[in-house]
């Protein structure tokens, strides 16, 4: 899919406003926005932004780590990040990362490229950005960089609510669902972790100022996307460890918790078994107690039952106090 975009400036009372408006050709201080496209459509940005073929292919290879390349032209960079995904499976939620290209055309255009749609890149769809506009392209990479960010942020939070309530229901847990929920989310964690260190190694080299022209603006920016970025390490490798800690002790948990469950069904069956053992007895043809031969009386059949309740009471009783029903 190829989108092309552009800030337009109007004229509102006296002010003057700035509204992304979509085109079809690709215009000096465009956007461009490609993602899962075709060989015609990479081909077409190719030709017109004078591109490395190679700048257009590794945003496509979703092993490709993230780093900066410059093209052989002056001032064609190309930012490689990693950015987090939501994948559902059924009724599960998988969380992942995906490679984004950002790259940087002189005073041409600036082009974003994608395997798949990228969510993070809606807000600037929208217009929804304090002081985005296409013309900058130094601090649009940066604003997409913050805003990936904030996403790594906003996934790790959800990852921290899925672990309590995970938590929770391992407090009464006899199987290994609430195992597999924790294996994912540690899985999802190696994933957060690793992309976001490798972002940081991006976003030190940006800091240098070596590969992309910068003003002072752009610096402030780029330190808060910093900031943020190491608060979403601290974050993962905190969430990290608490899993592992619960992992640990989630062995223990449920054997403990399975336990409980064969103590309370083996003193079931000891209280169960009484009344079976008389009922055995007096059930091969045995006259019962205080009856002549075997008469109509029903009194004798009433006093051995009543006997039977008032003894498995009585051992049902004495379980409970020591804890075992």
């Amino acid at each position: 899919m190829l989108e092309i975009f552009i800030t337009r400036f109007h004229d509102l009372n006296g002010k003057t406003v700035t509204e992304l408006e979509r085109i079809e050709e690709i215009v000096p201080d465009c956007w461009i926005n490609l993602y899962s496209p075709t060989e015609d459509e990479l081909e077409r940005v190719q030709t017109a932004l004078d591109l490395p073929p190679e700048f257009l292919r590794y945003p496509l290879d979703e092993e490709e780590r993230p780093r900066i390349d410059t093209g052989d032209e002056p001032e064609q960079t190309l930012i490689l990040a990693d950015l987090p995904i939501v994948r559902k499976e059924g009724t599960s939620i998988k969380y992942e990362t995906m490679p984004i290209g950002i790259i940087v055309v002189g005073h041409k255009a600036i082009v974003t490229i994608s395997l798949r749609e990228a969510n993070v890149l809606e807000t600037f769809k929208n217009n929804r950005v304090r002081d985005f506009l296409t013309g900058y392209r130094t601090r649009f990479a940066f604003q997409i960089m913050y805003a990936i960010a904030k996403d790594f942020l906003k996934y790790l939070r959800f990852i921290d609510k899925t672990l309590d309530s995970t938590e929770r229901q391992l407090t009464k847990s006899v199987t290994n669902k609430e195992l597999f929920k924790l294996m994912e989310l540690g899985k999802s964690l190696v994933y957060f972790s690793t992309s976001i260190k490798s972002n940081e190694g991006v976003l030190e080299r940006l800091m240098r100022g070596k590969a992309l022209k910068q003003y002072e603006e752009d610096q402030d920016l780029l330190e808060d996307v910093i900031i943020e970025n190491r608060q979403a390490m601290e974050m993962s490798s905190t969430y990290a460890s608490i899993i592992n800690g619960t992992m640990d002790a989630n062995a223990s948990i449920i054997s403990n918790n399975l336990n409980v469950v064969m103590k309370f069904l083996a003193a079931v069956t000891i209280v169960f078994s009484i009344p079976t053992v008389v009922s055995s007895l007096f059930g091969m043809n045995i006259p019962l107690p205080m009856q002549d031969g075997f008469g109509g009386d029903p009194w004798p059949f009433a006093i051995v039952v009543g006997a039977i309740l008032v003894f498995s009471g009585a051992v049902a009783w004495w379980m409970h106090k020591r804890d075992m029903l």
